[in-house]
């Protein structure tokens, strides 16, 4: 590019400026969209703040009061429980991702896998499930608009007023024209992400690595390039300011509103789930042929008995050196917990084949690519939802079967048998308080940032895609232009 050419692109995009701050509508949109991006992410990152705060408050709570148990029944604590709770990625004060729709808490007990809870959207009011003013929500659908009010008549404008042939006839080519038109709407997105790169500069402070960060800005100024040449493609394409407009509006309800309502209602039925009392009814007819771990005589678990007694050599399990319903509790929760992840598995692969599906869409919306790498980036989709649940899960079992080796170990049979018969049988059958020190610190963590990026590979090409198509067709389009 020559330096005539680099001075006549400024002059071009300064131009457009004293346009835009001629006209009140553009100034308007201008400032309505800076305080928007702004307020929703000093909003966002207190929120996020606060629940981070109280998480984290919670989860050593949690881990106090189960080891401040008195002395007890060791089965009494694996039914007590106890809670695992996610805290919120440093980067999810610009993007909360799925984790408002599937909860950030699991109560973690004996002989069942709970499902998070306290979900935001599932406790909030009818009004506040509408949506919420995120700043990935207000960059994502409200920016494109934004660019679409300010931008729609940059060059159609020039030929409703007849001064395109003039700026043709005085050298600018058709090229540097829409180019420095280009760059004005440039300089509009480099406002809009300011606050947005700040804000996730914050999250350095927590542990957020550089890399992700500048994943996640590069992302959303892909998307908004997109949106800036759909402005200018649709401003070229068409004579009239009316019709550029119309084309748009249209384009950003197609792309923003409809197609990832598509996306997600073919990824429903591409790729069907079980019904939750339908996968209930499964699970229980699986656990029935288990044996009932409460039932030391239960038939299902004759075998096992058969080889403690060999093993100990002893002729009943009265003679064991271990407390024979100890054993089965540990024994049937193993059992029972590899039924139980069998299920979890297969649901969590149907939710991930689901978003899979979702997010191919993307290649068709440049909306769906971007919601889809901005979760990833930031850490709040699907793939690390599911990590919390693994985790979670982790610490459940591990908890649940140290009290089961405690009841093991620390109790005898005899005592166990007799802990109904009156108040000094239900005394001895207790264990000693120091013996629930089996949690182990759960704090959760998201993907390495090297990680999250990789699975992003496939949102930035889509993204990358629709600015190549675009930009040639711009081209084309700019080299017809008289």
């Amino acid at each position: 590019m020559t330096s005539n050419t680099g001075s006549k692109l400024l002059l071009v995009a300064k131009d457009e400026w004293r346009y835009w701050l001629r006209s009140k509508l553009a100034v308007s949109v201008l400032i309505i969209g800076a305080l928007l991006t702004l307020s929703s992410v000093i909003v966002t990152s207190i929120t996020m703040m606060e629940l981070s705060h109280t998480r984290h408050e919670l989860q050593d709570n949690a881990e106090e009061t189960f080891a401040d148990q008195p002395d007890r029944h060791p089965h009494r604590m694996v039914h007590y429980g106890h809670y695992a709770f996610r805290s919120p990625s440093p980067l999810s004060i610009l993007d909360p991702g799925i984790d408002a729709y599937t909860g950030n808490s699991i109560f973690l007990e004996g002989h069942r896998q709970n499902s998070a809870m306290f979900a935001d959207q599932k406790q909030g009011t009818a009004l506040t499930q509408l949506g919420s003013l995120t700043p990935s929500f207000i960059v994502q659908t409200l920016a494109p608009l934004l660019l679409i009010l300010i931008g729609y008549s940059s060059v159609s404008r020039e030929r409703e007023s007849q001064t395109l042939t003039y700026l043709l006839s005085q050298g600018t080519s058709s090229t540097t024209l829409i180019a420095g038109k280009g760059l004005a709407l440039l300089s509009v997105i480099a406002l809009i992400l300011i606050p947005l790169a700040i804000a996730a500069l914050f999250s350095l402070h927590d542990g957020e690595s550089i890399l992700a960060i500048l994943g996640f800005v590069l992302g959303y100024g892909l998307y908004l390039s997109i949106w800036a040449l759909l402005v200018l493609l649709f401003s070229t394409a068409f004579s009239k300011n009316s019709e550029s407009f119309t084309a748009l509006a249209f384009s950003w309800i197609l792309l923003c509103v409809v197609m990832p309502r598509i996306a997600s209602t073919v990824a429903a039925t591409s790729v069907p789930s079980a019904g939750k009392i339908e996968t209930d009814f499964a699970v229980i007819a699986q656990l029935r042929k288990l044996g009932d771990g409460h039932n030391a005589a239960d038939p299902a678990f004759d075998k096992l008995k058969t080889s403690l007694l060999e093993e100990y050599k002893v002729d009943s399990i009265e003679e064991l050196p271990i407390n024979y319903r100890g054993v089965i509790a540990k024994a049937s929760e193993a059992e029972l917990t590899h039924v139980l992840n069998e299920f979890a598995e297969k649901r969590m692969d149907t939710e991930l084949s689901q978003t899979l599906v979702s997010r191919a869409f993307g290649w068709l919306s440049p909306m769906v690519a971007i919601r889809s790498l901005s979760m990833i980036v930031v850490g709040t989709s699907i793939e690390t939802h599911h990590r919390f649940l693994r985790e979670a899960e982790t610490l459940r079992f591990d908890f649940v079967q140290g009290l089961n080796s405690v009841h093991v170990e620390q109790l005898s049979y005899q005592d166990d048998m007799n802990r109904n018969n009156d108040a000094q049988a239900a005394q001895k059958a207790r264990v000693a308080a120091e013996n629930w020190q089996v949690l182990e610190d759960f704090n959760f963590n998201v993907d390495p940032a090297g990680q999250r990026l990789q699975r992003s590979v496939s949102a930035f090409l889509q993204l990358a895609l629709w600015i190549f198509i675009l930009l040639i067709a711009i081209r084309t389009l700019g080299k017809r232009l008289i």
